[in-house]
């Protein structure tokens, strides 16, 4: 009879666990609404599954800065202190953490330096029996320190809330782990569990108008609300800048105006395999005459950025959908203040484009597409090679009429050239020599310095790294710092004149990095960056090299990086994907 009693109270505990539980409502209904930043993690397995994946533990285990750590004291103490806790909750640390995080992570940033986390576990035993280890720790650790009343507890709406430093505030709510920062911070949080009627961020319009913008099959969400954050200085002074600095604003045209009009930002993070893809929208309106967005973003549903041009030792890649004439030809009313850059741009131009005007004559000869590329230099031995070693970089424009364009840009480019060697020649320092050398079919003129006077060609000067270009193939002007560069430039103009590639529709800007690239440019000149760190910074040589081997091995975690900004719909967007590097188990 007692066995069926028990069996029935059993039954009866199950059940009304599982009805509490149920009642409990959802993490983001637990944020008090004045939340400026939540961060929603709803698929944790996702991500502790490339966190802690031997393909990411040994790429962090082989940075040369981490393994000095590795045989310290500190890292065998905490090494035992993870194995002591394996052994103690019975499972390893990996198991233990999905069991810990498997149900969700919120993380909410609110006025007032709070923080506030909450944490449901798929194993409440387990959650239950971690905090019961830690707070023996933290008794013990107070008893020693002879400040036992700084581990204490209250009730509060029938929740234990307790602290372990007499700072923190954290409570347990079935599988559910509450922390706050501050113990005025856990109160309006244990609030709205207790009344789950009652206002949080979830009721806020910015946070639903954002959550029905962004992903729901996401790993991860990020909220910001935008309009707190938009006041502070640091921010508006950022922000501001594109309107006072013609080049930035050209840049960054949609974008900057977007963040400064929107209430809101969403970010969500999706995972597969070792690529991560990130999402970000904003609602700021960019529209308006008076505005650089309005020659920046196309007009035509299939219009957009031109894809990225490939050329070997690549190592980045821009392309841009610019309204170049119509940019320049509203600069007046852009910029009515005009700056000492713009003044001294429009006389260079008026120099070299012989009174041509910039705006009818010059600029409205090109297409609404810029792109960039940066290469790593391939040095030619009978040349030399520089001690510090640049890369390449180069801008293509498409022109409306080519061939009556050429001789004009021809002589304008020639003209500079002319004028960098008068300049030098005023200092008594060598100049450039021109050549008019042909690849293919195209015919195109450079200069470059010469190191026929020069004995040992294995650490030339840094003017080494520049060998002027212009190119134009078929419609295209080609203007490179080198004539590497070109050449490669004018075989990728080519053979994607065959191909026909299409505009990316919407796209107005479009960024490419190559990971490996980078990392060897890095490598390349790994001395010359450790001797500068250690003259700007004042670092000794081992800090300088820890430093600078830690820049490159983060670099080539990155296979490739490729984002993207568009506007429709009402909603600027980002989109950046990232593909890692990490080493084959």
């Amino acid at each position: 009879m007692s066995t069926r009693r028990g069996l029935v109270g059993m039954i009866l505990l199950l059940l009304l666990t599982v009805t509490v539980w149920a009642q409990t409502p959802a993490a983001i209904q637990c944020v008090p609404p004045e939340a400026v930043i939540c961060v929603q993690v709803s698929r944790p397995k996702v991500l502790l599954d490339l966190l802690t994946s031997r393909e990411m533990t040994d790429a962090i285990t082989a940075i040369p800065l981490i393994q000095p750590q590795l045989s310290s004291p500190k890292f065998t103490e905490f090494a035992n202190v993870i194995k002591f806790l394996e052994t103690t909750l019975e499972t390893d640390w990996r198991t233990g953490l999905a069991k810990l995080t498997g149900g969700g992570i919120t993380l909410a940033v609110c006025p007032q330096d709070t923080v506030v986390a909450i944490i449901d576990a798929e194993d409440e035993r387990l959650l239950q029996r971690l905090h019961d280890l830690f707070l023996t720790f933290a008794r013990g650790e107070a008893e020693k320190q002879g400040q036992p009343d700084r581990v204490a507890s209250r009730e509060y709406h029938g929740v234990t809330a307790w602290t372990f430093d007499g700072k923190e505030a954290h409570a347990l709510v079935g599988r559910r782990l509450i922390f706050a920062n501050r113990a005025e911070g856990l109160k309006p949080v244990l609030d709205l569990v207790a009344q789950p009627g009652g206002r949080s961020l979830a009721d806020s319009a910015a946070f639903q108008a954002a959550t029905r913008a962004g992903d729901a099959s996401a790993a991860a969400t990020t909220f910001v609300n935008l309009k707190p954050l938009l006041g502070l200085p640091p921010i508006a002074q950022l922000l501001e800048k594109p309107r006072t600095n013609p080049l930035a604003a050209l840049v960054f045209a949609g974008i900057s105006e977007s963040l400064r009009n929107s209430n809101w930002l969403h970010m969500s993070l999706g995972i597969e395999g070792q690529t991560l893809a990130v999402r970000a929208l904003t609602d700021g309106k960019t529209a308006g005459p008076k505005n650089p967005a309005a020659f920046a973003l196309p007009q035509k549903p299939e219009d957009g950025a031109a894809p990225n041009l490939a050329v070997p030792r690549r190592l980045a890649a821009l392309s841009f959908y610019r309204d170049l004439h119509g940019f320049y030809a509203a600069k007046d009313t852009l910029f009515p203040e005009r700056t000492s850059g713009l003044i001294f741009f429009e006389n260079m131009m008026g120099i070299f484009f012989t009174g041509r005007d910039l705006t009818s004559e010059v600029l409205a000869e090109t297409e609404p597409e810029v792109r960039i590329v940066v290469a790593e230099q391939q040095y030619d031995p009978a040349i030399g090679t520089p001690a510090v070693k640049l890369p390449a970089f180069a801008v293509v424009l498409r022109l409306r009429h080519p061939e009556q364009f050429r001789p004009v840009v021809e002589e304008a480019w020639q003209k500079a050239v002319g004028l960098i060697n008068f300049t030098r020649g005023q200092q008594a320092l060598p100049g450039l020599i021109i050549d008019r050398p042909s690849h293919g079919e195209t015919k195109f003129t450079m200069a470059a310095f010469s190191t026929v006077d020069v004995e040992d060609k294995t650490k030339l000067d840094t003017r080494f790294n520049v060998r002027p270009a212009l190119a134009l193939p078929g419609a295209y002007l080609v203007l490179s710092s080198t004539d590497g560069l070109a050449r490669d430039l004018i075989d990728a103009l080519v053979r994607n004149a065959d191909q026909t590639a299409r505009p990316l529709a919407q796209t107005h800007s479009l960024l490419e990095i190559d990971g490996a690239g980078a990392a060897s440019v890095l490598s390349a000149n790994r001395e010359t960056l450790i001797r500068g760190d250690m003259v700007k910074k004042g670092r000794s040589r081992p800090e300088a090299e820890a430093g600078i081997d830690m820049l490159i091995a983060l670099v080539k975690f990155v296979d490739q990086a490729k984002l993207s900004v568009d506007a429709r719909d009402s909603l600027t967007q980002f989109q950046l994907e990232m593909k890692l590097n990490l080493p084959k188990p």
